[in-house]
């Protein structure tokens, strides 16, 4: 009973891994140098120094580490991921970004998306990270695979200070001018529009409208991607469908001409008894000849006369009307089968071009 527990705890740990393998990271390899930008800052000869992964949750305040992808256009080498340190720059134009309930630790080995059901190579190429949240510059959301299970990263935007406002003038103090003066009309139109209402909330509210727009967008591309896989793997569906059809309709198609071939031949001895052949009467010819009850003649030489087969005449057209309908009923199960791949096949094609 413990060997099969182990062996199944074994088999959910390889299939989780399995499934998590091509989004997460598993080794740092590049040997390219690392260069500062305007959030990283390099301290010593101007590039950035390699950092190990597990030092990156527990940075020091002002330190931040830059993650770099780098992708061979050639496709000569694979590609590689680095960890490089510095002095924190001036992080104030990206949003920071967090994943509740994530271990830190992981988020450093994550590819990270900007959006569900993307391939696994189009990861962000650059992140950075300070020991708390993620950054990753044009980037207000994101999405990575943590334990096999998709997460999402989301984070508010850094905070602005509002404009000072502008004194507001006493009604003493109102300059008096003509109805017909446009600078007149124009403060009127500007006494209807509110500013003394929050900034900080107004702002908090667009901000919260953007992301709502962004999570439809998101939603929507991954709708309309997963309908894309679904037509394409019902396309896949309905081509085995055909292919099949296509083989069984074919085997119908020999048994339809086995069956075929056998009516001929009975028919063919059938009409030689019937109706005779060179040198020798048929069973017309004979009860022609006699000249009594013809109709009788011919019954009795069916039910009773030999002709040299292992059988009575009955018996052959019964062996022929056996073979005829097998016949038929192949035919048909032909016809059927052809049809069915012949609408399989359109149906696939038409899901493959769409």
């Amino acid at each position: 009973m413990k060997m099969k527990r182990l062996f199944f705890v074994a088999l959910c740990l390889s299939v989780a891994s399995a499934f998590a393998g091509p989004y997460d990271i598993e080794e740092f390899t590049a040997k390219n140098a690392g260069s500062p930008d305007n959030f990283i800052t390099a301290e010593f000869g101007g590039e950035l120094k390699t950092a190990p992964a597990d030092e990156v949750s527990s940075l020091q305040d002002g330190r931040l580490v830059v993650r770099q992808k780098y992708t061979d256009p050639f496709g000569e080498t694979e590609t590689a991921y680095q960890l490089y340190q510095g002095a924190k720059g001036d992080l104030s134009s990206i949003v920071a970004l967090k994943a509740d309930g994530v271990d830190y630790s992981k988020l450093v080995t994550a590819k990270f998306y900007a959006r569900r059901g993307m391939p696994a190579e189009d990861d962000v190429e650059t992140v950075y990270f300070d020991g708390k949240s993620v950054f990753i510059p044009g980037y207000s959301t994101a999405f990575a695979f943590i334990d096999g299970a998709s997460v999402q990263l989301t984070g508010s935007a850094p905070a602005e200070e509002p404009p000072s406002a502008k004194p507001a003038v006493a009604s003493s103090e109102e300059e008096e001018c003509d109805e017909y003066d446009p600078d007149c009309e124009e403060e009127d139109e500007d006494e209807d529009v509110d500013v003394s209402g929050d900034l900080d909330e107004s702002n908090a509210k667009a901000d919260a409208r953007d992301y709502a727009i962004s999570d439809a967008s998101e939603n929507a591309t991954d709708r309309f991607g997963i309908a894309d896989e679904v037509r394409f793997w019902t396309a896949i569906g309905l081509s085995a469908l055909a292919a099949t059809g296509a083989v069984i309709g074919v085997m119908q198609h020999s048994k339809a001409n086995e069956a075929s071939d056998a009516y001929d031949h009975l028919s063919d001895l059938h009409n030689r008894i019937m109706n005779g052949e060179e040198g020798r009467d048929g069973i017309v010819q004979a009860c022609e000849k006699k000249g009594s009850n013809k109709e009788a003649c011919e019954i009795a030489m069916k039910q009773y006369a030999d002709f040299g087969i292992d059988y009575t005449v009955n018996k052959l057209e019964e062996r022929m009307n056996t073979n005829k309908k097998t016949r038929d009923s192949y035919t048909l199960a032909r016809n059927l089968w052809f049809g069915f791949t012949a609408v399989s096949l359109t149906a696939a094609i038409v899901l493959f071009v769409w």
